[in-house]
């Protein structure tokens, strides 16, 4: 593993936002943790690819159950799996980092692998997300998946 980051670590409050993610702690806490992780990698060359693996944004979720039930409009950035997709990309895109996206609910460490042993990726980023915390790892083909 060649760094790791994670929201919160000791003195956090609230995580920084994202432009254009609202309603949820979700992006945020992915894209801080990604961001804590990818500040402390060294400089590599080659492609990284990012695994998001979580269950899935609850609070999101809720939303938009809610709106549905008031008969509301739903807009396209909560349809379903939208949310970590777009943050995965919107981390791809802030960090300039040129491997595939993937997002699953288990099995990162899984998928990382086989985009390495593939060669999709020479690194991969793999941030997982559950309820108010993240944690991210940049692993590499020599590590133990």
């Amino acid at each position: 593993m060649l760094a790791e980051g994670r929201w919160p670590e000791p003195g956090d409050d609230v995580p920084p936002g994202v432009p254009g993610f609202i309603g949820s702690a979700f992006s945020p806490l992915a894209a801080a943790a990604a961001g804590r992780c990818l500040e402390r990698t060294p400089e590599a060359a080659g492609a990284t690819g990012i695994v998001l693996e979580t269950a899935g944004d609850r609070d999101s979720a809720t939303q938009v159950a809610e709106l549905v039930a008031a008969g509301k409009r739903v807009g396209p950035l909560w349809f379903f799996q939208s949310v970590p997709n777009s943050i995965a990309g919107w981390i791809a895109a802030r960090w300039d980092l040129r491997g595939p996206v993937v997002c699953v609910t288990d099995g990162g460490t899984d998928e990382a692998a086989l985009l390495i042993g593939d060669g999709d990726a020479d690194r991969v980023l793999i941030v997982q997300v559950e309820a108010d915390q993240a944690f991210a790892r940049i692993v590499t083909a020599g590590d133990e998946l």
